[in-house]
């Protein structure tokens, strides 16, 4: 078992959320991860095991991009998973796992772009998101037009999954972002997957989404990728997020 851990301190808010996409800042962040309890994202392992557990399998190679210090890869493998890789581009926070999870030998841990991920064709049955391209969007401005370079980030990182995944294997991202923003990203027939939403939390909703690779997008799922070309008009009113999660961007924006 894992030795407990000090409570986390509140974690440093960047002044600026595009910041939120810069590796050096996560570097900082996480100088003194070994020595932490986890920061989760989205909620943790409980808050969404229910939806999460169906999709896998037992001898499932499993994938986790942007791990930073969430518990996410370690509560699969005591949930039963135990081929996981975790992938994160700081290195710092990749060696703080590394050391905390050393008793674990079939968890790995790497540091990769998630933009660039240096594994072989359909190596993964399953891969995990959690809160990734949260942070990589965090600094458009208007989420209802995001940005040309916004979108390519976003289509570098699905090209990545879709070519790391098997035939039938399953992606699953876990977002703040609901369907209108983030159905219009995953929705492209170039990905070779279906796809399906679901929400998880009590106060406030969550959203998962499940791609799986060799089935079909249906054709009105279709038509909303067509929207990253021509996105949707805003509502007339403003919306904002009300969330327990402190982290800035995540009450500022939705992607």
């Amino acid at each position: 078992m894992a030795s407990p851990r000090a409570s986390a301190p509140p974690p440093e808010i960047p002044e600026q959320n595009c910041r939120y996409r810069e590796v050096q800042y996560w570097d900082q962040r996480y100088l003194n991860a070994a020595d932490c309890a986890p920061y989760e994202w989205f909620g943790d392992f409980s808050s969404f095991r229910s939806l999460l557990e169906p999709e896998l399998r037992r001898e499932d190679r499993i994938l986790v991009l942007g791990c930073g210090n969430s518990a996410l890869s370690y509560e699969l493998f005591l949930g039963g998973f135990p081929d996981v890789t975790s992938v994160d581009y700081s290195s710092v926070v990749v060696a703080a796992m590394q050391a905390r999870y050393a008793h674990v030998p079939t968890l790995r841990w790497e540091t990769m772009d998630v933009r660039a991920l240096d594994f072989p064709s359909g190596s993964f049955d399953v891969v995990l998101e959690k809160g990734t391209l949260d942070a990589l969007l965090a600094g458009e401005r208007d989420p209802w037009n995001v940005s040309s370079e916004g979108v390519h980030t976003v289509d570098q990182v699905l090209s990545e999954v879709s070519r790391v995944l098997v035939h039938g294997g399953r992606f699953i991202s876990l977002t703040s972002a609901a369907p209108h923003f983030r159905i219009r990203h995953y929705a492209q027939a170039r990905y070779g997957w279906s796809l399906r939403h679901a929400t998880y939390g009590s106060s406030f909703h969550f959203h998962l989404y499940i791609m799986q690779k060799g089935r079909e997008l249906t054709m009105a799922q279709l038509a909303v990728g067509t929207q990253i070309l021509s996105p949707p008009r805003p509502p007339t009113t403003p919306c904002f997020l009300q969330d327990s999660d402190h982290e800035d961007f995540l009450s500022a924006i939705q992607l």
